[in-house]
């Protein structure tokens, strides 16, 4: 009876239809897993593509292509000793199914689909792929010709099965199996299945990590059981960041855990662990076992292949470890960074342009390049060889070796402050104080000329010139000479952005980031291409309040001393004139909500799903000693009208780092009208009426202790 078992898990940097790639790192990892002496390897959802190809997925030459893939795979002669478990696309009675492909020394043992998709949120797979409905069956499946000459098979078993080895069962989960109600692995551990594998696309949201640890380790916790989940890491070509977490898991404990956030392409977390500890720990469990012996029996696929050696007396097996989890601070400093890293380097670019104010949010996104500049030195210091591989295709230097993050910032990141008439001398200290910190290659201009001209051109052919509030102008005045202001400094930054290396005598252009944070996409408050228009925006998904505590870390952390006067200053847009040189113009005061608020807003109208009168109805209750019903009835109002009237810029949104459940992202994520009859009229009446009978209620004690 075999006891001791070593297995492989990994978190893999596809790239959606990078096949070459893609097949380099697959090799890669086996290779690694075989050198760590596993008899198991298990990847991550869709890993032949890559998990984010979308609408590719409808192209027959994504199918074509990933079976090209597994013919090399299983050609391979790193791929033969070695059980191996890759994910791709496959094409069965003309249905689409997100697949296991599990096969060994040139044999496929099984292919299994995926039985429950994922598709809320960010996830569309039913878009692309039908789940697998027919529970415990398995049917023959035609192998292409290419495949054919490389197995010598015709069919293969394709369907919900398991594989029996020498000496343990394995049983399949992929992705979002675990996260269901009725996951496969419970009924799958009561027939005598012991080792559970995950493949996942799991995206990182903060503080995501803890949920899907607990998800792993309760799977094994009341059956019993060793589970092993893969999963993607990095940016795969879109918002999201896959934020790796390979782990190994027995009888509900951690014993093996990979990195969430790590500029690594290729991760392998091995473990050995005993069977035994498995059937003692199932066999005292009386409920588990009367269930049991009840339980319909999966089809079983025999193979001829032990996981365990002959001679494991001597193996020393893997004990239970304490996971390790970032803070929210820590994750928004190595998420973004690592996002932007992949971005970088698969965009072919020379680096980033950023409009630097001076204020919290392009001072928290300059941190997060710097923050990918200290990981890209420590990835290097570490021999990491891809890293430094592409830093010297980015800066165009063969023999160039990043050593220090701020000499590096210099090379690859370009910051500049946009000032007008309207801008103080505070902030302009701010950033160039920041820029140095960091080293960043600062430019300092004014765009005053820009602004007067663009607005000459106006009175020209109108034969009329705005002002401002101050000197008299209306509203629309006010807001338009704000907007003229704001529009130019996107255009100029996406100017900088394109000449600037080459006024410098450097090759290739920028990346311009973008810096609005998720509460001002939300209420809309930004001017519709202005410098929230960028390439990227790293924080585009951080709330106001989670950007100043990462501020804070990046004080006591990075040592950026220049961010305590950041930090400290209120925010302001600098868009309209100074009063006696100060700022006369605060963000909270011109939105008519604080920051605060808006967060609970945004988890109200997302999360929790409640329109106007649902969250002037939970607000009554959290805000009582703080607000009457009719001030809270004005606070849903007033964000519900600008939320609406704003919507359609959530339309031209900058790409952003997906990091919070209450995102306003049109493209994918939060699905909305952007054109809303923003007076709610049968809504807002709905509220009034439960003021009025709030209001009422408590009116008629104080009638009758005054009779």
């Amino acid at each position: 009876m075999g006891r001791a078992v070593t297995v492989a898990t990994c978190a893999l940097n596809q790239w959606a239809l990078d096949f070459d790639g893609n097949l380099e790192r697959i090799l890669r990892s086996i290779e690694i897993a075989k050198h760590k002496g596993a008899r198991y390897r298990l990847g991550p959802e869709l890993e032949i593509c890559g998990y984010g190809c979308s609408d590719h997925y409808y192209e027959s030459d994504t199918h074509l292509h990933s079976f090209q893939v597994l013919a090399k795979l299983l050609e391979s002669p790193a791929a033969q000793d070695i059980i191996c478990d890759v994910g791709m696309p496959i094409m069965h009675r003309n249905i689409r199914y997100s697949c296991r492909v599990i096969f060994l020394n040139k044999k496929i043992l099984l292919i299994r689909p995926k039985m429950i998709l994922a598709n809320a949120g960010n996830y569309r797979e039913l878009r692309w792929f039908t789940p697998w409905s027919r529970a415990r069956h398995v049917e023959e499946y035609f192998l292409p010709r290419m495949i054919q000459e490389v197995t010598g098979q015709e069919t293969v078993p394709f369907g919900d099965a398991v594989l029996a080895t020498k000496d343990t069962c394995l049983g399949t989960e992929i992705c979002e199996e675990l996260w269901a109600p009725s996951s496969p692995h419970i009924e799958m551990g009561l027939d005598g299945v012991e080792i559970f594998t995950n493949s996942s696309g799991s995206h990182h949201v903060l503080q995501k990590a803890y949920i899907r640890v607990d998800l792993v380790n309760s799977a094994t916790a009341k059956n019993g059981g060793i589970y092993i989940l893969a999963n993607q890491k990095g940016c795969d070509g879109d918002r999201l960041y896959y934020d790796g977490c390979a782990m190994i898991s027995v009888n509900g404990h951690t014993v093996a855990q990979g990195s969430q956030f790590s500029l690594d392409d290729v991760e392998v977390v091995v473990a050995t662990l005993d069977l035994e500890d498995v059937r003692t720990y199932r066999a005292e469990i009386s409920s588990r076992n009367l269930l049991g012996s009840k339980v319909n029996p999966y089809p079983r696929v025999k193979v001829n292949f032990a996981l365990s050696c002959s001679d494991e007396i001597c193996v020393s097996t893997s004990e239970p470890i304490q996971w390790r989890y970032h803070s929210p601070e820590e994750e928004i400093c190595l998420g973004p960074a690592c996002w932007l890293w992949d971005y970088l380097r698969r965009s072919k670019q020379a680096g980033f342009l950023l409009p630097l104010s001076g204020g919290t949010d392009s001072s928290a996104t300059a941190c997060i390049v710097y923050s990918m500049c200290h990981q890209v030195c420590l990835a290097v210091k570490n021999g990491n060889q891809g890293v430094l591989t592409d830093v010297r295709k980015i800066v165009n230097e063969d023999t160039y070796t990043p050593e220090v993050p701020q000499e590096f910032c210099r090379r690859i990141f370009t910051t500049c402050y946009m000032a007008s008439e309207n801008s103080s001398q505070d902030t302009r200290d701010r950033a160039k104080f920041l820029a140095e910190q960091i080293g960043s290659y600062h430019i300092n201009l004014n765009i005053d000329v820009a602004v007067k001209a663009v607005v000459g051109i106006f009175s020209i052919v109108m034969g009329k010139s705005p002002q401002f509030r101050v000197s008299g102008g209306s509203s629309r005045e006010n807001l338009a000479l704000q907007n003229v202001q704001a529009r130019l400094r996107m255009v100029l930054a996406y100017l900088f952005a394109q000449l600037s290396l080459w006024a410098r005598g450097m090759p290739g252009g920028l990346l311009v980031l973008g810096s609005a944070n998720v509460d001002e996409s939300l209420r809309g408050y930004l001017t519709k291409y202005d410098c929230s228009s960028a390439d990227l925006n790293p924080i585009g998904g951080i709330s106001k309040t989670d950007l100043k505590s990462f501020i804070q870390y990046c004080i006591e952390n990075f040592q950026l001393t220049a961010l305590r006067s950041i930090l400290s200053a209120p925010p302001t847009a600098e868009l309209e004139p100074l009063a006696d040189g100060q700022v006369s113009q605060i963000d909270e005061v011109d939105m008519g909500m604080t920051y605060a608020e808006l967060s609970i807003y945004g988890k109200l109208r997302k999360v929790a799903k409640a329109g106007p009168y649902s969250m002037f109805c939970k607000l009554i209750n959290m805000w009582k000693e703080i607000c009457s019903p009719r001030e809270v009835a004005s606070k849903v109002k007033h964000f519900f009208r600008m939320y609406s009237v704003n919507r359609h810029k959530m339309t031209t949104l900058t790409p952003a780092y997906h990091a919070e459940n209450y995102s306003p992202d049109d493209n994918r994520f939060d699905l909305r009208p952007f054109l809303y009859n923003s007076a709610w009229s049968w809504q807002f009446r709905c509220i009034d009426k439960q003021v009025a009978n709030l209001e009422s209620k408590e009116a008629k004690p104080l009638c009758e202790d005054v009779d």
